[in-house]
């Protein structure tokens, strides 16, 4: 099982990012103040990677990606039968320390259940990936009052909690780092999935404001904002035959997950995996809403006119 030293920098680079990635780490800790006894809280614990929906898709491949570079997991999900089956694959392939934690994250009282859970395993959360979501396709006025307060709890407020609770106990040790997930759909109104595409547009500018404050602090706060991705989570809201799924390039939890961990190492705020997501990034950040609504409404809308939703842990 790979270990590090809670004092020390992250997992070493690989000699592939090397010099650069050391200036990279100077670069961020510029303004960093570590608190003794914030490092002395840790001293005894092993650092992990916290990911919140990784059983499935995007949130199990950054999970994947982080073991790849040395960091233990923590798969936190509500589920516990698939967290064990990803844990146990993740162990055998990377070699590093990966345990579940079934738990949802929408309850009150998530963030000290999981600083329990955590301490029980004697580790801590030294990177947290929020990547647990749902969504929410169809007409506004057809969502049931109950799902669109699911959503939100999980999407924003859920989110907001962890990402709060976590980030002083990172800045006194000075270091660590959050990655969010959010969507490329968070770039504009989205017609048809109105509510999904707000709670994403809330989660990048959360994190693109909090990632300035923190800057050069340490810690890492990156959002992740794909585009289309080829996970379960189109087909579950039904919008497997929309448009837009025919027309734009989907990427692999892979890539996308590949995209990210490159991001986050490089200190980067706003994360947009593939080529064609990123040119479509800059123009859905600088087309008036006029132009591209009917655009978006026609590329959202589903094929069959019922509505539709999907509740499962993993997001996207």
């Amino acid at each position: 099982m790979a270990q590090s030293d809670p004092q020390s920098s992250p997992p070493t680079p690989s000699p592939r990012l090397g010099f650069g990635r050391r200036l990279l780490d100077r670069w961020q800790t510029r303004y960093a103040r570590p608190e003794p006894g914030a490092l002395q809280a840790v001293a005894d614990l092993t650092p992990a990677v916290v990911v919140t929906g990784g059983s499935h898709g995007i949130g199990l491949a950054l999970a994947r990606r982080f073991a790849k570079a040395g960091h233990s997991v923590a798969l936190v999900a509500r589920n516990l039968e698939p967290l064990q089956q990803a844990a146990a694959a993740i162990e055998a392939d990377f070699g590093v320390k990966a345990f579940t934690i079934d738990l949802d994250v929408t309850e009150d009282d998530a963030p000290q259940v999981l600083d329990q859970r955590l301490t029980q395993q004697r580790v801590y959360a030294d990177i947290l990936i929020n990547c647990a979501g749902i969504g929410l396709s169809g007409q506004f006025a057809g969502q049931s009052p109950e799902r669109i307060e699911q959503l939100l709890n999980l999407n924003m407020t859920a989110l907001t909690r962890l990402m709060r609770h976590a980030l002083p106990a990172m800045r006194a040790r000075a270091r660590g780092g959050i990655l969010n997930v959010a969507s490329l759909g968070g770039l504009t109104p989205g017609p048809c999935q109105a509510a999904y595409y707000a709670s994403k547009a809330y989660v990048i500018s959360l994190s693109e404001a909090v990632g300035y404050e923190t800057r050069g602090s340490g810690v890492r706060l990156s959002v992740l904002a794909p585009g289309p991705v080829d996970t379960q989570f189109h087909p579950a809201m039904g919008t497997e035959h929309a448009f837009y799924r025919q027309l734009i390039l989907s990427l692999s939890a892979e890539e996308a997950a590949s995209y990210a961990y490159r991001g986050y190492v490089l200190g980067m705020r706003l994360i947009v995996p593939g080529i064609l997501n990123m040119f479509l990034a800059v123009a859905l950040r600088i087309l008036p809403h006029t132009l591209m609504l009917p655009l978006i409404g026609w590329l959202l809308k589903p094929r069959e006119e019922r509505n539709w939703s999907v509740t499962n842990d993993n997001e996207r």
